[in-house]
C-alpha cells in the first residue's frame, strides 16, 4: 500500500474533484490515502468511512495576500509532515511547494482545474493594467514546476495542451459526474417540476444579473443554490424586479442538489464569454444532464458541439436576457420536448461524459509514477 497525500488551502470540506472523486477512487483502489484540506470534524469521520485520512486545516483569515502565504506555507508542513511517496496538489499558491518536495525527491503532481493564466485576465480585484503581466509571470512559473515535477494533470483537453512542450507528463482528467449520484428516482408529477435551477457559484460572470433579468421576462422560478461572490452584488439583484422569482437555497449538500435538480424542468450554465469560460467544460453542464435535465447554456463553441451532439438542449447568448427567457419558455412550453432532451443529456452521461472512466486514467497514472519511483 502506497501512501500518497492530496492537498488544497483552497478548497473545503469533502470537495466533489478532489475528495469525493479523486480520494475516495485512490482509496478503493488500495492506496493510503491522506488529504490536507479545511474541514470538520464530522467530515473528518465521514472521509475515514470512505478510506481516507483527513487532515484539518484551520480556516484561512486576513484575506488573500494571507492565504497565499501563511495558509499556503501551513498546508505544506502539515503535508510534508505526513512523508508520503506522492504528494497531489491542487491549488497554484501550493505550486512553489510542489517544486520544493519534487527537490526533496518526491513525485508530485499538479493538478490544474482551470487555466490560471486566462482566469486572471477575468478578477476584477486584479488591476487591469497588470492583468496581462501577472498572468503571463503565473504561465511561467507553471511551465517552471512542469519540467520538474512528475506530472500535470489538466481537467481539460485545453488545459492540458498549453502543458504538452513542458511537462514530463500530462493526464487529461476530466470532471465529469459519477454516474446516478444526481439522477432522479421515478420522475415526479409534471406539476411538481415548475423551476428552472442553478447551481454554483454566483457572481457577474456566470450571468446571474442576466438570468434575474429573464426570470421576470419568462414569469419562472428560479431555484438558485450557491453563494454570491458579493453581497453587494445580492443586495443589487434582489431589488430588481425578477428576484421576485426566486427562491434562495443558500450552499446546499449534495442531497439538497439532486432535491433542486428533481423540482426543475431544465438547468441553467449561461456564463459570460470570459477567457476561462470559453474553453472550460463547466461541471454543472454535466451534473444537469446526469439529473436528467434539459440545459440553457452559453452558445460557446465547445459547448455547442457537446450539446448538439447530444441533443441535450438549447444555447443561448449569455449577454441576452431575452434569449435566455424565450429559451425557458419555449422547454416549459413543451415538456415533452424537455423530457427527450434531459434523457439524451443522461444517456450521453452513462456512455461517455462519467466519472468511472477518468478514475481509472488516475489510476493508471499513480501507478506509472510509483512504478518509476520503485524502481529508482
Amino acid at each position: 500500500m502506497s501512501r500518497v497525500c492530496h492537498l488544497s488551502s483552497v478548497h473545503h470540506g469533502l470537495d466533489i474533484r478532489i475528495y469525493h472523486k479523486q480520494c475516495v477512487s485512490l482509496a478503493a483502489a488500495g492506496h493510503d490515502v491522506h488529504l490536507v484540506i479545511d474541514a470538520s470534524a464530522e467530515q473528518v469521520a465521514e472521509a475515514a468511512a470512505a478510506g481516507v485520512t483527513l487532515h484539518r486545516l484551520p480556516p484561512a483569515g486576513g484575506g488573500r495576500i494571507r492565504r497565499v502565504l501563511a495558509h499556503a506555507w501551513r498546508t505544506y508542513r502539515i503535508a510534508r509532515a505526513l512523508d508520503a511517496r506522492l504528494y497531489h496538489l491542487h491549488d497554484p499558491e501550493l505550486i512553489p511547494y510542489g517544486v520544493l518536495l519534487a527537490w526533496q525527491g518526491k513525485q508530485v503532481i499538479i493538478d490544474l482545474h482551470e487555466d490560471l493564466s486566462a482566469d486572471i485576465q477575468s478578477k476584477p480585484w486584479i488591476p487591469a493594467s497588470l492583468r496581462h503581466a501577472i498572468g503571463a509571470a503565473a504561465r511561467a512559473v507553471e511551465h517552471f514546476a512542469a519540467r520538474r515535477c512528475a506530472a500535470m494533470v489538466a481537467a481539460t483537453p485545453h488545459i492540458g495542451a498549453l502543458f504538452r512542450h513542458s511537462a514530463r507528463r500530462v493526464a487529461v482528467i476530466h470532471n465529469y459526474p459519477m454516474v446516478g449520484e444526481l439522477a432522479a428516482g421515478p420522475p415526479p408529477e409534471r406539476s411538481v417540476r415548475d423551476s428552472v435551477c442553478y447551481v454554483g457559484a454566483i457572481n457577474e460572470m456566470r450571468g446571474i444579473r442576466q438570468i434575474i433579468q429573464a426570470l421576470d421576462l419568462a414569469s419562472c422560478k428560479l431555484l438558485l443554490a450557491g453563494r454570491f461572490d458579493s453581497a453587494t452584488l445580492r443586495d443589487e439583484l434582489a431589488a430588481c424586479p425578477g428576484w421576485r422569482h426566486v427562491e434562495e437555497c443558500g450552499f446546499v449538500d449534495r442531497a439538497e442538489v439532486a432535491a433542486i435538480m428533481a423540482r426543475s424542468f431544465c438547468g441553467l450554465v449561461t456564463l459570460h464569454p470570459e477567457p476561462n469560460f470559453m474553453n472550460a467544460l463547466p461541471i454543472k453542464l454535466f451534473e444537469y444532464m446526469s439529473a436528467g435535465l434539459p440545459v440553457i447554456a452559453s452558445g460557446f463553441p465547445l459547448w455547442r458541439g457537446i450539446i448538439e451532439a447530444a441533443d441535450c438542449g438549447l444555447c443561448v447568448d449569455p449577454g441576452k436576457p431575452e434569449e435566455i427567457a424565450h429559451a425557458i419558455s419555449f422547454l416549459r412550453s413543451n415538456p415533452a420536448l424537455a423530457e427527450r432532451l434531459g434523457a439524451n443529456g443522461r444517456r450521453a452521461i452513462e456512455r461517455t461524459y462519467r466519472w468511472d472512466h477518468e478514475a481509472v486514467r488516475l489510476l493508471s497514472l499513480y501507478r506509472e509514477l510509483l512504478q518509476s519511483l520503485n524502481a529508482a
